[in-house]
């Protein structure tokens, strides 16, 4: 099947963020160009292409990566940077919609993607500011009812690595008068993601790899014997083709686009606020994410800058005003921030599944896919990168269990699927409110 685009990247250059200015060195890499061939071409540099080449070149495959900007331009090089485990839908919403040991098999796997990302950065010695723990913070008792839930949740499935924390024990990781209590994951950490993108692409390239940015796909053929990617100056023909564009994929695959959405979320960054005045904030420097359905997300960068996120628009649409929309929220956190100069503000899309489970497959039988993270992708496009290398290279164990899962497509179709998540947030945004 052919389908064609105009475009799915914009113009190449790395959205105005904090990272772009605190990236590592990087190569200028070529535009594709010409008739070329390839055993493994992946469409999308981010974590998920990156994840799934990497592996696929430690295996000694050959193996060519296709970018429409460049190397971790989309949510892997703009993110929160926060290795959280687990995916968007819970466990106990997985059994409950998949059944028991669907539920036994991702409680297996939610801590990999973590691991995967820690056994790159030590393998290939990446330079991206890892840290370690992750705290989710509660505002209300209903919120420290869930986080219990879940620590016992995940313990019964033999996960200990998490730890609930009262008022007092919070207060030594994040002095804030907002919350109630919160719960530690021992097990997450925070790093620099778009370094961390950018030290994956310099792995895959020093064990052969051929990543080519500034080339928007305008064209693919994944029904043909051999795929054949198109862009506007080349083409690329592969014996496999693994599509990993997310949420800036477009319509460049046509069956794949209603089946996600895009969903912008913002983050600022703080001028450096000086060692002092961070440990202040954060003494145990952990990244932190409170548990409302809309959710404030913030840590402390290398060089003491507060990072600082949250809030959501349905549809992939830029916030007029980005830090009018999050300084609010930053000043409820911490008070004493509410004059403190803005040095980047920025958004990024991610892609959002109507289950909140990551979908994997394949179309027809040598191109896969992989998509709709969720606001989990971090952690989630590493995993479900290698479970893909997994199945390119023969292992379809992990691979058939997700792609077996029911998909579930938006209410109402694309035309519909922006209000109807509008209303739903509403809702959920209320019920943290009354504090149900």
């Amino acid at each position: 099947m052919r389908i064609k685009t105009n475009n799915y990247a914009g113009n190449g250059a790395h959205t105005d963020s904090y990272y772009a200015a605190s990236a590592n060195p990087s190569p200028v890499r070529p535009a594709l160009s010409g008739d070329n061939t390839i055993d493994i071409c992946i469409i999308g540099a981010g974590y998920s292409g990156l994840s799934a080449g990497l592996d696929l070149a430690e295996k000694g495959h050959k193996v060519a990566i296709i970018e429409g900007a460049k190397v971790g331009w989309g949510a892997s090089g703009r993110n929160g940077g926060q290795i959280v485990n687990g995916l968007n839908a819970s466990l106990q919403t997985i059994d409950k919609r998949y059944g028991g040991e669907t539920a036994k098999f991702v409680a297996s796997i939610v801590q990999e993607g973590g691991q995967i990302i820690r056994q790159r950065i030590k393998k290939y010695d990446i330079q991206c500011d890892l840290k370690e723990n992750n705290i989710f913070t509660a505002l209300t008792s209903a919120h420290m009812r869930e986080l219990e839930e879940r620590r016992q949740l995940w313990a019964s499935y033999g996960i200990n690595n998490q730890e609930m924390l009262d008022r007092h024990d919070l207060h030594k990781h994040v002095r804030s008068e907002l919350y109630c209590g919160g719960m530690i994951d021992h097990s997450g950490g925070h790093m620099h993601p778009l370094n961390l993108a950018l030290g994956e692409a310099a792995a895959l390239e020093a064990l052969g790899g051929v990543i080519y940015e500034d080339s928007t796909v305008v064209e693919v053929d994944h029904a043909a014997s051999l795929p054949v990617v198109k862009t506007a100056q080349g083409k690329m023909t592969c014996k496999t083709l693994i599509i990993c564009g997310n949420a800036y994929l477009g319509n460049v695959v046509q069956p794949l686009a209603p089946r996600v959405m895009p969903v912008s979320t913002q983050i600022m960054a703080t001028k450096p606020l000086g060692q002092e005045l961070a440990r202040s904030l954060i003494p145990g420097d952990a990244c932190i994410e409170d548990v409302r359905y809309i959710l404030d997300y913030y840590r402390l960068s290398a060089d003491h800058r507060l990072l600082f996120g949250g809030g959501t628009v349905y549809g992939g649409a830029d916030p007029r005003d980005i830090k009018a929309k999050l300084q609010r929220n930053l000043v409820k956190v911490f008070p004493q921030l509410q004059n403190i100069e803005i040095d980047y503000a920025w958004s990024g899309n991610f892609a959002l599944s109507f289950s909140r489970v990551p979908q994997i497959g394949r179309l027809g039988n040598n191109t896969y896919f992989a998509h709709g993270y969720s606001g989990h992708g971090v952690t989630g496009s590493h995993l479900f990168g290698k479970i893909i290398s997994e199945a390119v290279n023969g292992d379809l164990s992990r691979f058939d269990v997700f792609g077996a899962l029911k998909y579930y497509p938006f209410p109402g179709g694309r035309a519909l699927r922006v209000p109807y998540s509008v209303i739903g947030s509403w809702w959920y945004a209320l019920r943290d409110r009354l504090g149900i």
